[in-house]
């Protein structure tokens, strides 16, 4: 089964960047041994939500554009991986792994919808 591993991170929390306050190295550590693993199946790392645009509709359902994420927001999607993995538990197991998982930030996991 997929499972998106979605790295949080918190904006009010000075020490916590886009990689959840972990330094690179634990990442590039991390990165390394999920993909040595083989259950990877694409990864991402995002910029912060102040490089952000987002596209909404307003009252008379005109599309706009407006810099910044479409609400003032205390967490954040820093990146993430998709694996593949036999069960929940095993997708937890490389969740408690990840350093996005410490430092002040959490990773949240979601089924990959089967569409």
């Amino acid at each position: 089964m997929k499972y998106a591993l979605l790295l949080m991170g918190h904006t009010d929390d000075p020490a916590c960047g886009d990689e959840g306050g972990a330094n690179p190295e634990e990442f590039f550590a991390f990165d390394q041994e999920i993909t040595a693993a083989g259950v990877v199946v694409s990864s991402f790392a995002l910029e912060g939500p102040e490089h952000a645009v987002t596209v909404g509709a307003d009252e008379t359902g005109e599309r706009v554009v407006s810099s910044g994420p479409f609400a003032e927001v205390q967490e954040f999607v820093g990146g993430g991986y998709i694996i593949e993995v036999a069960n929940i538990d095993e997708a937890i197991a490389w969740a408690r792994r990840s350093p996005g998982s410490a430092a002040g930030g959490h990773v949240e996991i979601r089924p990959v919808a089967p569409y």
